[in-house]
C-alpha cells in the first residue's frame, strides 16, 4: 500500500486536475502560489510540491523562474469522452452567464470544458487557441476578436484552417450577410435596440439618442438597429453620441448630458449599465429628473437593477446563446456534414424598471 503522504498529493493533484479541466483556471492562466495552496487546502508544502510536481512532468503546469506556475497544458481526458474548447475574451460581467449556459448544454452529454481567455489580445488569442488544438480538442466553440471595418476574407481563412467543428459565440460576419458560410449563435442587438425605441417611442418621446462606446463589440449592431427605427416609427429624430470606454468617466457623463439636452432629447438608450448610470448620476448633479425630464434605457441588464433610479435594460439572453451554442456543436460533432449549417440570432427582451417611466405610469 502506498505510504499517506502519497495518497495526499495524488489527491490533491487529481483535485487540481479537475479544476484545471473545468476552467477555475484557464489554458494560459496563472496559478496561486503553493503558500497560497496550502492555505487554501490545508496540506503541507510538501504535499502541494508534489502533487504541482506530477501536473508538471505531465505537461498541465510549468514553473517559471521569477514568475510563477502557469497553466500550459490540459490534463488527458477518459476515453470515449468529448473535451470541447471554449475560447472567450474573459470571465468578467458578460460573459460568466454566457459559459454557465455553454456549461448547463454540454452537462447531459459526456463532454467536459476547457476554458481559455485572451484579454481582447490578438497576440495571446491566437496562442491560446493553439493551445486548445494542440491539447486535442474535439470542438471549439470561440468569441473571437471580429473587427466590423475589416475584410472577413482572412478571418474565414483562420476558421477554415481549424480542424475540428467550432461555432461562433455571439459573434458573426455582418459585412457577408446572406454569404456567412460560419456557424454562429448570437444575440440580436438590432432587434434589442429596436425593442428599446420602440418602447420609448410608445411612451410619447420622438427625440430618442443612443449612447455608446466605441470599440465594444455589439456596438456596429446596436447602431445599425437604432439606425433602422426611423423607417418604422413615425416622426422619430435620433442622436448619437460615441465615446470609448476610457471617456466614460464622470467629467464626459455631464458632457453627454449637456449634449442631449441641448439637442431637445428626452429619452436615451445608453450602452451599457455602467455608462447609464453615469448619466444618471450626473442627471442628479444637474437636477435633471429621471424619468420625467430624461428617459433612459440601458443596454446590457448586468448591473441595471441597481442603479440610483433601477434603469429599465435590454437584456441579452446570455444563458440561453451559451447553451444554445453547445448544443449545436455538439450535433456538428455527432453528424459531420449531415447537420446542416445553423445560425441562430436571439432577440435580447425589455426588462422594464423604473428609468423609462413606465413602471410609475403603471402605479399612478
Amino acid at each position: 500500500m502506498p505510504e499517506p503522504r502519497a495518497l495526499k498529493f495524488e489527491a490533491l493533484a487529481s483535485d487540481l486536475r479537475r479544476a484545471i479541466t473545468a476552467g477555475t483556471w484557464p489554458l494560459g492562466s496563472r496559478l496561486p502560489t503553493e503558500q497560497q495552496f496550502v492555505e487554501s487546502t490545508g496540506y503541507s508544502l510538501s504535499t502541494v510540491r508534489r502533487a504541482i510536481d506530477i501536473l508538471t512532468e505531465e505537461g498541465v503546469v510549468e514553473r517559471r523562474q521569477g514568475s510563477g506556475m502557469y497553466v500550459e497544458g490540459l490534463p488527458r481526458r477518459k476515453r470515449g469522452s468529448l473535451t470541447i474548447g471554449v475560447l472567450i475574451p474573459d470571465t468578467s460581467l458578460y460573459f460568466p452567464r454566457v459559459l454557465q449556459g455553454i456549461e448547463a448544454g454540454l452537462s447531459e452529454s459526456p463532454a467536459s470544458l476547457t476554458l481559455a481567455t485572451y484579454g481582447y489580445d490578438a497576440e495571446v488569442e491566437k496562442t491560446a487557441l493553439q493551445k486548445l488544438l494542440d491539447s486535442g480538442v474535439d470542438g471549439l466553440l470561440i468569441t473571437p476578436l471580429v473587427s466590423e471595418t475589416a475584410k472577413p476574407d482572412s478571418f474565414l481563412e483562420r476558421l477554415e484552417a481549424i480542424p475540428v467543428p467550432t461555432v461562433l459565440v455571439e459573434r458573426r460576419l455582418h459585412a457577408l450577410d446572406h454569404f456567412d458560410p460560419t456557424e454562429f449563435v448570437c444575440s440580436n442587438h438590432e432587434g434589442g435596440v429596436l425593442r428599446a425605441v420602440t418602447h420609448l417611442h410608445s411612451m410619447g418621446h420622438r427625440r430618442i439618442a443612443l449612447c455608446t462606446r466605441i470599440e465594444s463589440a455589439p456596438a456596429g449592431a446596436i447602431r445599425r438597429g437604432y439606425d433602422e427605427a426611423p423607417r418604422y416609427l413615425d416622426a422619430l429624430e435620433t442622436l448619437v453620441i460615441s465615446k470609448s470606454s476610457q471617456e466614460w468617466v464622470r467629467s464626459h457623463a455631464d458632457g453627454v448630458l449637456t449634449e442631449l439636452l441641448a439637442a431637445g432629447v428626452t429619452a436615451t438608450v445608453v450602452f451599457g449599465d455602467r455608462e447609464a448610470t453615469l448619466l444618471e448620476i450626473a442627471c442628479q448633479r444637474r437636477g435633471i429628473r429621471v424619468p420625467e425630464d430624461l428617459a433612459i434605457v440601458s443596454y446590457d441588464d448586468e448591473l441595471a437593477d441597481v442603479a440610483p433610479v433601477p434603469l429599465t435594460a435590454v437584456a441579452p439572453a446570455k444563458h440561453r446563446v451559451g447553451r444554445m451554442a453547445a448544443n449545436l456543436l455538439l450535433a456538428r460533432i455527432a453528424e459531420g456534414d449531415q447537420s446542416p449549417v445553423q445560425q441562430i440570432s436571439i432577440i435580447p427582451r425589455l426588462v422594464v424598471r423604473e428609468s423609462c417611466g413606465a413602471a410609475k405610469q403603471s402605479d399612478d
